[in-house]
């Protein structure tokens, strides 16, 4: 059995800092994936830890590797200004950051602070998306290089996630190899992408930190970047409006496009958005399969998240069949 305050002293000691001032080591909550612990040292200063599981636990094909990507994208959205983690040290089978002010997002929050805090998540979002990458697709190189173009990179995402969905006999809403036909009549729309810009891709409430330690509510920071990769600035709008609609968000867009960030949505962009919920809905669908969520869980996808995969393919079809729909 691991004992994880030896190995935080291991990691700290690693890092340059002193490994005799780990005062506390807690376990942090929420995440799905990797084990996450909280440290404190003697002197005040807080820190996480990111242990991912051991390589014999089974999991998607683009979860290789996935404490790599976080570690670029807290390097990358620093250089712009976004608030986040700073990466302190990286390894093998660790990633030790900074701990950010805030508690992740939740509902306690007044109609004036979600209306506030989301103009700012727009501006923090469009900061994010003015970084841009060598080539497309997953930096951990969990699928393969980084691809010349969007549609290759993406392709190739997309086909993994369903390969995983066929490998696991996840329970789709239609047949893996229809969903796939469905998604292809749309890939010419991904031609419209042409930098490759940093995507968090897991921008849901709760890993947005809001920070009330002035008396007010600001953004905290942007936590949890291990799934982000190189591509289409659209595809954040996803979990930013998880299991809804960006375009419903007049606060968020208009503090996007304050900060310079374009948000369109003529029938390219309708595709596109299209095609990153299936994604997501899939991803979601998938990986409950490996990792046993249980009876509750699966229920909830169920009923919830397969008829917006459903939603999404049908919106595809019906902008493909008329592109004025």
């Amino acid at each position: 059995m691991v004992d994880s305050w030896e190995r935080a002293r291991r990691i700290l000691e690693e890092a340059g800092l002193d490994p005799g001032g780990l005062a506390h080591l807690a376990p942090l909550t929420g995440g799905t994936y990797n084990t996450v612990e909280e440290l404190r040292l003697t002197d005040g200063s807080r820190y996480v830890l990111k242990i991912p599981p051991p390589a014999a636990v089974p999991g998607l094909r683009h979860e290789r590797r996935l404490l790599v990507a976080e570690a670029e994208f807290y390097r990358s959205a620093a250089g712009v200004g976004v608030r986040v983690p700073r990466l302190v040290s990286l390894g093998d089978d660790f990633l030790l950051m900074t701990a950010c002010p805030g508690d992740p997002w939740d509902d306690s929050l007044t109609a004036r602070e979600t209306t506030a805090l989301r103009r700012e998540l727009g501006g923090q979002v469009a900061r994010l998306h003015r970084v841009t990458g060598p080539g497309y697709g997953y930096p951990s190189g969990a699928l393969g290089p980084l691809a010349p173009d969007w549609r290759t990179a993406f392709q190739t995402m997309f086909d993994a996630v369903l390969d995983d969905a066929r490998r696991y006999g996840a329970r789709l809403p239609r047949p893996a190899d229809a969903v796939a036909r469905t998604a292809e009549s749309a890939y010419g729309a991904l031609d419209e992408v042409t930098v490759p810009c940093l995507v968090h891709f897991d921008l849901w409430q709760g890993n947005i930190l809001v920070d009330r330690s002035d008396g007010g509510a600001r953004i905290g920071g942007l936590i949890d970047g291990e799934r982000m990769f190189w591509g289409d600035p659209l595809a954040d709008f996803i979990s930013l409006a998880l299991l809804g609609d960006i375009r419903q968000d007049e606060a968020f867009l208009a503090g996007y496009r304050e900060a310079g960030g374009r948000a369109e949505f003529d029938t390219p962009a309708r595709l596109r958005l299209a095609l990153y919920r299936a994604y997501l809905d899939l991803i979601m669908i998938t990986e409950t399969v490996p990792r046993e969520y249980g009876p509750d869980r699966e229920r909830w996808l169920r009923e919830t998240v397969a008829p917006e995969l459903v939603a999404a393919l049908d919106e595809i079809e019906a902008l493909v069949a008329d592109p004025a729909h």
